[in-house]
Order: structure tokens, then sequence, then C-alpha cells
């Protein structure tokens, strides 16, 4: 009874004392799931800050982006690049006319000093005229065409150019097809026929460019821009994977105008395919 009763009062201590420990433990893992939960809040708190911060940030750049955009005038910037091309279209269109009066007035410059020259030549040759007979009258020349002429046919002239500078190709082919039927005496005609065949060739109707091309060196073989159609028929036929035709059409080029301009780009794609 005694040592049951001592054994009591001894295991009595040892029974509280792990019962505290116990407690104290389960106090602790408490403590610290709580402290870990804070600090997991604490942490998402931040991040959200964070991420907060950057959205902000980028919307004031997206902001900025587009407000730098709309100061640029993009639409502007390309409507000032169209009228460029159409003056540039313009301008060369001026320029093909004044070149083209220049050779039609040089022309006839050299005509009348030939017309001359073979009257000399003959008065030369000839015994002297009598006295009485008058001397022949010299050759009219044809009328220069009138100022209101000039600016109506340059105008429609331009119509083609412009819509050929623009890229509207079949604007350009239908505007230079009415140039030709109403100013078909005008010395631009051939200068039409060959920037129709152009705008064919870009539209890849390539048969149609080159009957436009054979149109004008047919019916002006001595229009500056004859070589000029010959190396578009030779491009049609590379266009068209016939090599030996556009060879055949680039040699005849070299053979009938060899210092023109068109006969040295044909030159050089000669020894570029022999490469």
């Amino acid at each position: 009874m005694m040592n049951q009763k001592g054994g009591v009062r001894r295991s009595g201590p040892r029974l509280r004392g792990a019962l505290l420990a116990a407690a104290l433990v389960c106090l602790t893992s408490a403590h610290a799931g709580l402290f870990d939960d804070d600090e997991a809040r604490k942490r998402i708190a931040q991040l959200s800050e964070r991420v907060d911060a950057q959205n902000r940030d980028n919307d004031t750049r997206f902001n900025k982006l587009d407000d730098a955009i709309k100061n640029i005038g993009v639409i502007q910037l390309l409507n000032q690049i169209e009228q460029l091309n159409a003056e540039i279209a313009k301008l060369r269109g001026n320029n093909e006319v004044l070149l083209n009066q220049l050779e039609q007035l040089q022309k006839r410059q050299k005509d009348f000093y030939l017309d001359i020259d073979a009257r000399l030549r003959k008065l030369e040759e000839a015994p002297p005229p009598a006295p009485v007979v008058a001397a022949a009258p010299a050759p009219i020349a044809p009328p220069p065409i009138s100022e209101a002429q000039r600016d109506k046919e340059t105008k429609a002239y331009e119509v083609g150019m412009t819509a050929f500078g623009r890229g509207r190709f079949k604007e350009a082919v239908t505007a230079f097809q009415s140039f030709i039927v109403e100013n078909a005496q005008s010395a631009l005609v051939s200068n039409a026929l060959y920037w129709i065949g152009i705008s064919q060739f870009n539209l890849k109707e390539f048969a149609k460019a080159r009957a436009t091309y054979e149109q004008l060196i047919t019916q002006y073989p001595m229009s500056g821009k004859a070589p000029d159609a010959m190396l578009g028929i030779a491009s049609v036929m590379a266009e068209l994977g016939d090599n030996a035709a556009a060879k055949t059409a680039y040699e005849e080029l070299l053979a009938r105008h060899p210092t023109s301009d068109a006969a040295a780009k044909a030159r050089s794609r000669l020894a570029s395919t022999k490469r």
C-alpha cells in the first residue's frame, strides 16, 4: 500500500510534466502555423502590389507610345508620299513632252538644212537659169500646234503618268489608250504605247504587253522608246520561262540599237545568264 501510494506520488509530477510538455509542443506548432500563414499573406500582398505597379507602368508606356504614333501622323505621311509620287509622275510626263518637242524641233531644223543643202547642190550642178525664171518658193513647214492644243495634250498624257506613278496600272492603260485615240498625231504616241506595255507587264498580262511592244516597234521604229520596247519583249519571254526566245530578243536589240541604254541592260542580262 505504502509502495503503491509512494508510487502514485512519484508518478503524479511525471504525468503533469508530460502533459505540460505536450501542451507546449501544440502551442508552439500552432504559433508556427500562424506565423507561416501571416508571412505567406505578406508575400502575396507584396507580390500583388508589384504586379499592380507593373501594370500601371505598362499602361503608362502604352499610352505614351500611342500618343507618339498619333503625333507622327502615319496617314498624313502616306498621303504626302502619294502626292510626291503623283508630282514625280507629272514632272516625268512634262519632261517627256518637252523632250519630244525638242526632238521635233531638231528634226525640223535638220530637215530644213538638208533641204537647203540639196537645193544648193542642184543649183551648183545645174546650168544657170534664165534671168526671167523666178526662184522656186521655199517649202512650207507644217504649222506647229497651238498652245491650247499642247496644254490639252500634256494634261491628257499626265493623267496616264500620274496613274502609273501611283501603281494604278489598269487606270494607266485606260488613260494612255484614250490619249492615243484623242492625239493620234502626237509625238508622244510611241511613249504612251511604251507605258501601256509596262503597265500590262506589271499586271502580268504578258501577251498583251508583248503585242503592245511589237506595235510600238512596227509603227514607230525610229522612236526613242523602240529599244526599250525590244527590251520589254525580252523581259516578257524571260518571265514566261522562254530563255531561248529572251536571248534572241536581247541579241536582236544589240544588233539594231547597240549604243542605246536598253542595249547596255541587255548585255548585262546576257552576261548574268551565262554564269
